[in-house]
């Protein structure tokens, strides 16, 4: 988010920042040249990894994740779409993680003294091949589509992972109860930033959130929006918007 114009995050977020699909003339070329490079990525350049993996049944398999964008894993429910196994899953998600189109989010792992999900969340990695991957063309069809707020959510955390300084870990916190947060960053020199997400311009605060910072006692409480402003929420919470959060990252060491 950081090399494109404030005015153009929601170019990057539809097209994303492949440069022939970000710079296309109109949506539609952006939308065909991404189906073609799907394509071709399955068709081509995964078996010349030496990867026999019908193409078919890969592609069900990324548009089912697609379709899935930000969920907990749930291997039985991913397999169902391209109709195979748990194992086989398991085997796929691999493989995508390692060429780098999917994001396993883990779960926050040292103890909170709380019962804790154990599921990693999922991600699609680049949102301009999850909207191609279920035909959405422009802005205006994806905010009519309920994946939108996902992807947002998966740009956001891409953004902020990238730029964060080395040495830094990323989770996410959810628990039985309810208590949530969409993005943990474990910071070097023992700082940790509870991070929510929110497409909104106008982002308010569930209460699973403040129960989680109840938990964590983070050292910072952040909501990140599509904004400029930054102002408190209540309670040790402030809004801030991405390109400035994403910014300061940047300079930490």
């Amino acid at each position: 988010m950081l090399e494109v114009p404030v005015h153009d995050l929601d170019r990057l977020w539809v097209r994303g920042g492949i440069p022939p699909s970000f710079l296309a003339d109109d949506d539609q070329l952006s939308l065909d040249w991404r189906l073609d490079f799907i394509r071709t990525y399955l068709e081509r350049d995964i078996p010349q990894l030496g990867l026999r993996i019908a193409a078919e049944t890969l592609r069900r398999f990324w548009t089912t994740l697609a379709h899935s964008q930000a969920d907990l894993l749930n291997a039985a429910r991913l397999a169902r779409g391209p109709g195979v196994s748990g194992v086989t899953v398991a085997s796929y998600l691999d493989l995508m993680v390692d060429l780098l189109l999917v994001r396993r989010l883990p779960t926050w792992h040292r103890n909170a003294g709380k019962r804790l999900v154990k599921s990693p969340k999922v991600y699609v990695r680049d949102t301009d091949l999850v909207h191609a991957l279920l035909g959405l063309r422009d802005k205006e069809e994806l905010l009519g589509h309920p994946v939108a707020g996902q992807t947002w959510e998966s740009l956001v955390i891409e953004t902020l992972i990238a730029v964060a300084p080395d040495g830094t870990e990323a989770s996410f916190y959810r628990t039985s109860a309810g208590a949530e947060i969409d993005l943990l960053l474990a910071l070097p020199r023992g700082r940790l930033w509870d991070i929510e997400v929110k497409r909104s311009s106008a982002p308010k605060v569930e209460r699973g959130f403040h129960a989680a910072c109840a938990d964590l006692k983070p050292q910072r409480q952040l909501v990140v929006y599509p904004g400029t402003e930054r102002f408190l929420l209540g309670q040790g919470t402030e809004a801030v918007g991405v390109v400035a959060l994403a910014e300061e990252l940047r300079l930490l060491r």
